[in-house]
């Protein structure tokens, strides 16, 4: 049984924490403990406490509120020394009366203040003073009541002959025992001087004395024999002779240094929680991804910033970001890379930021820049910096290596209408959408959104010379361009040599495509943007296996999977291709559904790119009217039918529409 109870002991848990060192030398003092709100709500008690009074309900007040002081509310606001440390800040004291137990207590009540200066709460120390008073009403009682409780109390009691050199008369036992003596007499024969850590103060002790004939309850910094330090509390008393002359002190004395050291514990936790509480309140104001400021913050500082600006009537201007196709980075590479492009945006951003600016996280991929002292003409101006650093700057890995492309909207005070600072948030909002729906990657302010200037409003004069090179420079541009393109649209056509069907599906998907843009009446550079889509849709295929390909039977789940990777191979292929960024999407989506049904992303309804919802429909109606090893053709009638019914589920009915007026008229 006692090697069981061994082993048990062995493997009980040790806190490995000086926290939790801390609660449990709390826990085990000889003091009771609480900690006590503004409200008088008992937060924690210890361990003693819980002991010495055992009904204490810790959902109620405190243990002044709920042990001394419940017959009068009256008394209690006249004495409770919790209910003065809380209003004034300062250290209270209060000696009960007898308490039910038939104990008699006193509490110390001390407040502990956050970084501005106001009480967060109060420490109430509950001391058993039961002997103390005992001997303090011995001291008034006769000679003879004396001599027998000095020898009985475990309170050390003593008499001297005052004065700064005095010599001890008379001590009990428990005094010789506190400072380290094997007896009384060998404790006599020191001098009172001897017990002193510091002998200005005992002059100022005697000092005290001798001004008021007593001294109750002072705290002294005292010394055992073998020199160890002690803290101790003293009450003494002045006995005069007839001429008025003191003839000796009487005195109480108590060690009181396992007190005084859980206080100075509770000033070292207390100064750790208020670090901790400080770490804490910045690490909920930060984004845990890239270490800018989050939305929580957002809120604060731009109503701070406002009022600043408004109150002295400056500037002040917010910028918002929003990376263009983002979702596709992450559909492409990974979550994982997508992550580490935030980083690396958020990065850049601090770097070309002034030092004062303050950059935010907003969601997502959405960042948000004030700039304060700033007005409208210079935010835009900055932004449109960021912009073109932005467009240059390479992200990404030693493997992968991408441009990214970015929108920003500018709302800018006093230029632009706005009572609050939230109101600027939402404009730059309104700007940014602006941003998106003329084709993303440009610099947006209100003027953008107010009115469209005219091109003779924007026209520059030049001369001869720059207004030749700019011609030159751009021809040659689209020459380049158009090698490319060239280049990029030979390689999908190699398609062919590797599978004829989907080399013949190209170029009839092609024709559909254009003629749905048509009917949709885009506009002639969205219309390109379709077709060159169109035609490289199914370039992933060059990273399918033959096998899979040309298999004469249907596919298994496997083969099937293996399939759905063409659209991200495709746009893998095509993505360090700076002009053709715009048609990722088309490519990368065109086999989503409507309802949300689809693969790659599982986009649904209008998040799906219009390129990509009209690529779809091309690409299914040119699949049914195919004929392939495993099934024969549809008839186009039929094929049309399919396509009709899938209005709402699998594609846009407005794009089917579209698609049965370009069917009816070739019909």
């Amino acid at each position: 049984m006692k090697n069981k109870q061994a082993i048990n002991n062995k493997h009980k848990k040790t806190p490995q924490s000086s926290e939790e060192i801390i609660k449990l030398m709390l826990d085990n003092a000889a003091v009771g403990i609480s900690i006590i709100s503004p409200k008088l709500e008992m937060i924690w008690l210890n361990k003693t406490l819980k002991k010495w009074f055992p009904d204490i309900d810790i959902r109620k007040k405190s243990v002044c509120f709920q042990c001394f002081y419940t017959s009068s509310k009256k008394k209690m606001r006249e004495y409770c020394p919790t209910i003065k440390t809380l209003k004034t800040g300062k250290i209270h004291y209060s000696e009960t009366g007898t308490c039910s137990n038939g104990r008699i207590y006193s509490i110390t009540s001390t407040a502990v203040k956050n970084n501005h200066g106001k009480v967060s709460y109060a420490v109430e120390t509950v001391e058993d003073i039961t002997e103390r008073k005992i001997a303090r009403q011995a001291l008034e009682d006769s000679e003879k009541q004396y001599r027998t409780l000095v020898e009985n109390v475990n309170i050390g009691v003593y008499r001297n002959t005052g004065g700064t050199h005095g010599r001890f008369i008379q001590a009990n036992p428990a005094i010789a025992k506190m400072f380290g003596y094997n007896s009384v007499e060998e404790f006599k024969k020191i001098a009172v001087s001897d017990l002193y850590q510091d002998p200005e103060d005992r002059r100022l002790f005697i000092e005290q004395v001798l001004q008021k004939g007593y001294v109750q309850d002072k705290e002294l910094r005292l010394r055992k024999k073998d020199g160890t330090p002690i803290w101790c509390s003293c009450t003494a008393k002045a006995q005069y002779d007839d001429k008025g002359h003191i003839k000796w002190i009487d005195g109480v004395i108590e060690d009181i240094t396992e007190r005084k050291q859980t206080e100075r514990k509770l000033q070292t936790l207390n100064t750790e929680l208020l670090k901790s509480s400080r770490r804490f309140e910045q690490l909920a104001l930060r984004d845990s991804h890239t270490g800018l400021y989050n939305h929580r913050y957002l809120a604060e500082a731009i109503e701070r910033e406002f009022a600043r600006v408004k109150r002295y009537n400056l500037s002040l201007s917010v910028v918002m970001l929003d990376l263009d196709y983002f979702k596709s980075i992450n559909d492409v590479y990974g979550h994982q890379f997508g992550d580490l492009i935030l980083k690396q945006f958020a990065y850049q951003l601090k770097r070309m930021v002034r030092r004062y600016d303050i950059v935010v996280r907003y969601g997502g991929e959405e960042f948000i820049i004030i700039f304060p002292g700033t007005d409208r003409q210079t935010a835009t101006t900055l932004a449109k910096r960021i912009l073109d650093a932005i467009n240059l700057y390479n992200f990404g890995n030693e493997k992968h290596t991408i441009k990214i492309k970015v929108s920003l909207g500018v709302a800018s005070y006093p230029e632009d209408k706005i009572a609050k600072g939230v109101d600027l948030v939402d404009f730059a909002d309104k700007v940014l959408n602006k941003v998106k729906e003329d084709g993303g990657n440009r610099a947006y302010s209100s003027l953008d959104i107010k009115k469209e200037r005219s091109p003779a409003s924007l026209k520059i004069e030049e001369t001869a010379d720059i207004q030749q090179l700019k011609e030159k420079i751009e021809k040659l541009t689209k020459r380049a361009n158009q090698s490319l393109m060239e280049a990029v649209f030979a390689f999908a056509k190699t398609i062919k040599l590797k599978d004829h069907y989907t080399g013949e599906h190209v170029e009839s998907s092609v024709q559909y495509a254009t003629e749905i843009g048509r009917t949709l009446n885009l506009s002639k550079e969205e219309l390109e943007r379709v077709r060159q889509a169109a035609i490289l849709h199914d370039l992933g295929k060059i990273g399918i296996s033959e096998k899979i390909l040309l298999k004469r039977t249907r596919l298994t789940d496997r083969e099937f999977t293996e399939i759905k990777k063409h659209p991200q191979i495709a746009s893998d292929i095509i993505r360090p291709i700076q002009f053709l960024q715009s048609i990722i999407p088309f490519i990368l989506y065109h086999h989503e559904r409507w309802d949300g049904r689809g693969y790659l992303s599982g986009l649904e309804g209008k998040d799906i790119p219009l390129g990509a919802r009209i690529i779809a429909i091309a690409d299914i109606y040119q699949a049914l009217i195919s004929k392939r090893p495993y099934r024969n053709a549809y008839t186009k009638e039929k094929a049309i039918r399919i396509i009709e019914k899938g209005a709402n589920t699998q594609f846009d009915p407005k794009v089917v529409d579209a698609f049965l007026k370009v069917t009816q008229h070739e019909r």
